[in-house]
């Protein structure tokens, strides 16, 4: 029998991710780390973070018109150019954006947007990890 939270609510599998994603990304009223991002993304996806396939999926088209690094560049230390309108995009890797994937709300937001384009649908929380997982890996 499956006594799991989700379960007792009566919440399905897509609303149930929602409601852990927001269970473990509860900050108290403080701004959240990408390490404590990375931690929400990893105990949902249920298995350890890969930073290689995390670049893999950065810097690959993955059947769309665009890949990640279309928009944030080759390599996601430096500002990038959004591809259709050429606004300015901040460095995506922490290290050289401090105020990167600090708001859960935030980050869900533009993962949302962003893997839409890239994958046509929203990445799953593997996929979030693993992108994460690399980018904290990128060191001045």
């Amino acid at each position: 029998m499956n006594f799991s939270p989700s379960r007792r609510m009566g919440l399905s599998r897509p609303i149930a991710g929602i409601w852990l994603a927001g269970a473990l990304f509860a900050t108290a009223g403080r701004a959240a780390t990408p390490a404590e991002m990375l931690g929400g993304y990893t105990a949902q996806a249920g298995t350890p973070a890969v930073p290689a396939r995390g670049q893999l999926l950065f810097t690959t088209r993955q059947g769309r018109e665009w890949s990640c690094a279309s928009c944030h560049g080759a390599v996601p230390t430096q500002a990038g150019k959004h591809a259709s309108t050429g606004k300015s995009i901040a460095p995506l890797a922490p290290a050289f954006n401090p105020e990167r994937f600090t708001d859960a709300a935030k980050t869900e937001k533009w993962f949302r947007r962003n893997c839409n384009d890239v994958l046509g649908r929203e990445c799953s929380a593997t996929e979030k990890a693993d992108l994460m997982s690399w980018l904290l890996t990128l060191k001045p």
